[in-house]
């Protein structure tokens, strides 16, 4: 079984009655016009490759449908709202996600469709998942810049160095990491405020190690190696039971971009 995802990127200029296509879909298609509202939707199908294209499904076809299906929605949902001076919040942005995955779903001949994601920023993300498509899930990235060194007492000089490599450097090493938390709740609830959410992940989490010595000022790592597996189950106890209207799903953390841990506390 293959999971094949593609990113599909369109602009809106809300002040416009439509927007032309475009020819970069590398960009943007439609392509906007002036200051527009640019997004990018992460179409993700699951199935079985089919032996005489080696495709689960061709890309380009998931484009087209994507643009046909779903592009108009989004279009339509926005100058509606706009014209008519209402906010579209997070709730609604999830509810517009699972009309999109209504004219999507079976358009996909034998792939499954799996997953919606919808960047609004470089930085934040709805979508929905095929396991329940119930909720929705919301997640935000935030950084801290840290120091640490990985160490275990119980080896060896030269085990620690054969194990830990460069991370065992005895004055420590620094790393600019990103957390991503995501949250769910059901579509169709109230909307949660993403400034209280904010609030709750920096007061609780990032003011704790951001620009620490984590080894020695954070008080779990004294004698527990700050890895970033022990870092993303570290964010996860921090936050696990601090929001009183949504339900901690996941925290990554990424300790450069090549290297990332998911904790789902579950």
């Amino acid at each position: 079984m293959h999971k094949t995802a593609r990113h599909v990127r369109f602009s809106i200029n809300p002040f416009l009655p439509s927007d032309s296509d475009g020819f970069n879909s590398y960009a943007s298609m439609p392509a906007g016009e002036g200051l527009s509202l640019f997004f990018e939707l992460l179409v993700e199908v699951t199935g079985n490759v089919e032996p005489a294209t080696g495709f689960v499904v061709n890309v380009t076809d998931i484009d087209k449908t994507v643009r046909q299906f779903a592009v108009p929605l989004f279009a339509g949902r926005i100058r509606e709202d706009f014209r008519q001076d209402r906010h579209i919040g997070f709730f609604q942005i999830a509810e517009l996600l699972k009309t999109a995955w209504g004219q999507l779903a079976d358009k996909f001949g034998s792939a499954k469709l799996s997953k919606l994601s919808l960047k609004l920023t470089p930085f934040r993300k709805v979508e929905i998942d095929s396991e329940d498509t119930k909720m929705f899930y919301f997640s935000e990235r935030f950084e801290f810049a840290a120091t640490h060194k990985l160490w275990n007492e119980q080896f060896s000089n030269e085990r620690n160095f054969e194990v830990f490599g460069n991370c065992a450097n005895p004055s420590g090493h620094g790393h600019n990491y990103i957390v991503e938390v995501t949250i769910k709740k059901p579509i169709g609830c109230d909307n949660f405020c993403v400034a209280d959410f904010e609030k709750i992940v920096y007061n609780d989490l990032i003011k704790l190690v951001d620009h620490k010595n984590l080894n020695t000022d954070v008080a779990e790592f004294k004698k527990t190696n700050p890895t970033i597996e022990n870092i993303a189950a570290f964010a996860w106890n921090k936050l696990a039971d601090k929001f009183s209207d949504v339900q901690l799903h996941c925290v990554t953390v990424w300790e450069t971009d090549k290297t990332y841990c998911s904790y789902y506390g579950h």
